[in-house]
């Protein structure tokens, strides 16, 4: 199992990538000549000579580097292209609201005690307006309410009003007159309908398959292998098992192409392309050779270039056995310099091994320019 004493971490890459962009040149096409004619003349049968060159149109260059972005939107967009937990900072107008299927994603995504407290809210919310429908009704719209032993004629709308939301019945209490059996209708049907919309958004909460990552509060440009090392570190916080755990990690960075300055991707290098299992914590390490396009980069640079880590981890769920992937993104600023990740391994009661997660985001400081200034084996290209 690789550990933060011997530096000898694991990381991984789903996409070899490297490809460079593809140029496609002008093709020449000629017609042949022969057999051509002039229908203005035909009986004097004079060949015609066809243009003999046409110029194909030049398509842009393609990469595949760019996670899909496109070169349009790599270089209409400004600062991160993804916010710190992963998600787009992109948008898309011209769309609806969409308001219930962003509520719907908010359910599955709330935490537990969220979702609970807005449920529970919600049911208690609609009785409590069923009761302030049944207390505005005339006196003798509810009869039997009196052997409840309440004075409060809105609590004994509640109580009446939560029996019959629920299907659970109201006992010897019951409704009078047209409107309030009208009030009554209404709620009877409106009440399950609510209950099984809940109850559906807690299977679906219950049965979706997730992965539930942390990561380092920040990357990590530390000492590795004699030189340096663009490192980040996380943990599964669910119990549940993954499997065959792979990261994709690309740099996105400005870059002088042409005369032009440019966002530019560069499919990172990882120490290690996959890890088989994942108990405890993974660091993940991207050399910095001199074949990186980190290498000679120094603090200012990195920030000049407003360079970004952009992470996707994919793995198998063992417990629904299906496909998860989280994503993840480091800014410049997100990234340290002159420190390296803390020792996260704690003391068991056994002899197994364990990790303290409160140590995730531990740096240990190194002295000035230990990894802010170059490594000198960085900037010489093996021959």
């Amino acid at each position: 199992m690789p550990n933060d004493t011997t530096r000898h971490t694991v990381g991984n890459t789903i996409s070899s990538g490297g490809e460079r962009p593809v140029n496609f040149n002008p093709i020449a096409v000629t017609t042949p000549t022969a057999g051509t004619f002039d229908d203005t003349d035909v009986g004097s049968a004079t060949p015609t000579t066809a243009p003999t060159a046409t110029t194909a149109p030049t398509a842009p260059p393609a990469s595949g580097d760019d996670l899909g972005f496109g070169r349009v939107v790599a270089q209409r967009s400004r600062g991160r292209l993804f916010n710190r937990d992963g998600t787009s900072t992109s948008s898309k107008y011209g769309l609806r609201a969409q308001r219930t299927e962003r509520l719907y994603l908010a359910a599955l995504q709330a935490p537990w005690a969220v979702f609970v407290l807005w449920v529970f809210g919600g049911v208690l919310l609609l009785n409590g307006l069923f009761a302030l429908a049944y207390a505005a009704l005339p006196a003798g719209a509810l009869v039997g309410s009196e052997v409840l032993g309440m004075a409060d004629p809105f609590l004994r709308a509640f109580v009446f009003s939560t029996g019959i939301f629920t299907t659970t019945g109201t006992g010897p209490i019951h409704a009078v007159g047209i409107t309030a059996n009208w009030v009554v209708v209404i709620e009877s049907l409106a009440g399950p309908l609510v209950l099984v919309l809940a109850g559906g958004l807690l299977l679906a909460r219950l049965i979706r398959p997730r992965a539930q990552l942390r990561f380092s509060e920040s990357a990590v440009v530390g000492p590795y292998d004699g030189g340096r090392g663009l490192m980040f570190r996380f943990v599964n916080e669910l119990p549940s098992q993954l499997t065959d755990v792979r990261a994709d990690v690309s740099l996105s960075l400005y870059e002088m192409l042409d005369g032009k300055r440019e966002r530019n991707f560069h499919q990172l290098a990882l120490e290690r392309s996959q890890v088989a299992v994942f108990p405890l914590h993974w660091t993940v390490v991207h050399p910095i050779t001199a074949d990186s396009p980190l290498h000679g980069f120094t603090p200012q640079q990195l920030r000049e270039s407003e360079a970004e880590l952009l992470i996707l981890i994919t793995a198998h769920e063992e417990t629904f056995s299906t496909h998860v992937s989280v994503r993840a993104s480091y800014y410049w600023d997100d990234i340290t310099w002159d420190a390296k990740f803390a020792d996260i391994f704690a003391q068991s009661a056994g002899e197994s091994i364990a990790i303290d997660v409160e140590r995730l985001d531990r740096l240990d400081r190194l002295p000035e320019g230990t990894t802010s200034v170059p490594a000198p084996a960085e900037l010489t290209k093996k021959g």
